[in-house]
């Protein structure tokens, strides 16, 4: 398969991209050369391959989930910019 420029121009409309023609040309050798390289890796044999959950072993180690205490009224106060003495005050984003 490959991609003619008005492929590119149609995707571009779809994206709502305003290309210029250098750019369409370049965009249409970049797709070209994905799809190339797709053609090789559908090539490759995976039949033999486990399907994975995760593409590496994540190494991250995550605290147990145990309930806690919340925090208290006043310690969320606390860290607060600007608060009352019940609310956090935000700055007024509507008019």
């Amino acid at each position: 398969m490959s991609v003619t420029k008005d492929d590119v121009r149609y995707i571009a409309n779809l994206a709502r991209l305003n290309l210029k023609e250098d750019e369409i040309g370049n965009y249409q050798h970049d797709m070209n050369r994905i799809l190339s390289y797709m053609d090789q890796l559908n090539q490759v044999d995976t039949s033999s391959v486990e399907p994975l959950e995760h593409v590496y072993e994540p190494t991250t180690a995550y605290r147990p989930d145990v309930a806690q205490e919340p925090l208290s009224h006043e310690d969320a106060l606390r860290n607060a910019p600007d608060a009352d003495s019940d609310y956090f005050r935000v700055p007024r984003v509507i008019e």
